[in-house]
């Protein structure tokens, strides 16, 4: 995983993201899709972890797809006029 995430002690580089559907360690909910975003490397700090629903990440997914189409045609009208 390339990128950087936001935990208690500032910014960090990501080394990988941990997906998994399971019950959540602290939202209310009976099941939920767990992330983790950390880097082993830099401790118990460089880490921030999500529990949403089932519907949230398929939403989730949904906006992902949609900016990453968005960016795609923003670069391809970039590279079209030059700029």
């Amino acid at each position: 995983m390339s990128g950087t995430g936001k935990g208690p002690n500032g910014w960090f580089k990501l080394q990988e993201a941990n997906v998994s559907f399971d019950h959540p360690f602290n939202a209310p909910l009976d099941h939920a899709i767990n992330i983790d975003f950390v880097n082993e490397k830099e401790g118990l700090g460089a880490r921030v972890a999500v529990e949403i629903t089932a519907d949230s990440a398929r939403r989730l997914v949904d906006a992902i797809l949609a900016a990453l189409e968005q960016g795609k045609k923003y670069r391809l009208e970039e590279l079209e006029s030059g700029t």
